[in-house]
């Protein structure tokens, strides 16, 4: 344990550096102190205030404010507790119990100007034994474990389990069918492919007919049906240009100044 204590380092949980101390007259009943007992406008001191922790003691340091001496010093192992009390008639002052080095103890009140820092004062306390409660249960459970009965999860010699997996099983030879997929709503359901090779006759299925090409454009799909037009006969075409030119012949016969070529 000794050893333990020497591994602890102090930290440092509140500093203030204005301070007063006051002579705390005897209490005479179990009431509490009331601090308009003290002479306020007569502090026997005043200094600067240091909260340390070593361990799970906190220690409330009276320095002076500029060597840093120590005046005084207030171990703490319990809040709220009899080593810091507060007053009745005001949330700035407290008394706290300092001791000497030789076992030496007494009651002295200290007083805050700023409300603030009697808050912080009095929280600074508060977290630290929040956390001293908080490891002490922590370690309470690791040594309930450690003594409790260990759970033993495994086999017993000669003991044996089954394991039933179900929709596992394979068909002899095979792999397994797979299901269709359903039809979703909505969705482009696509067609069989075409049968491809000889059919069942031992036949070859006879090719589409190729389209015919339009005049001037080129098919790109062979797949494609262009819808073809009626071609006039080549007689009525010549026909056409035959008695056009019958009709000029006349026009020239007509006019004796034109020689017909």
């Amino acid at each position: 344990m000794a050893a333990e204590a020497e591994e602890e380092y102090e930290s440092v949980l509140c500093v203030k550096p204005a301070v007063l101390v006051y002579r705390v007259p005897p209490r005479a009943s179990n009431r509490g102190y009331r601090a308009a007992e003290w002479q306020l406008d007569q502090p026997a001191w005043s200094g600067r205030l240091r909260i340390t922790a070593k361990g799970s003691t906190a220690f409330i340091k009276l320095e002076d404010k500029s060597s840093g001496e120590l005046f005084a010093q207030a171990p703490v192992e319990q809040f709220p507790g009899i080593a810091v009390e507060g007053v009745t008639d005001s949330s700035r002052y407290f008394v706290i119990r300092i001791e000497d080095g030789n076992g030496r103890r007494a009651f002295i009140g200290v007083g805050f100007v700023d409300r603030g820092d009697a808050f912080d004062f009095n929280v600074a306390l508060q977290d630290h034994f929040k956390w001293v409660r908080q490891q002490s249960e922590l370690a309470r459970q690791a040594q309930d474990l450690e003594q409790g009965p260990k759970l033993d999860l495994g086999f017993k010699e000669g003991q044996t389990i089954k394991l039933n997996i179900a929709n596992m099983k394979k068909k002899e030879g095979g792999t397994g069918s797979t299901r269709p997929r359903p039809a979703v709503p909505g969705s482009l359901s696509l067609l069989p492919p075409p049968p491809g090779g000889k059919s069942s006759s031992g036949e070859r299925p006879a090719p589409l007919p190729t389209p015919a090409q339009l005049p001037g454009t080129p098919i790109t799909d062979s797949l494609l049906s262009w819808p073809q037009p009626t071609a006039a006969p080549a007689a009525d075409v010549w026909g056409d240009f035959a008695k056009a030119s019958g009709s000029a012949s006349s026009q020239a016969q007509g006019n004796t100044g034109w020689v017909q070529f």
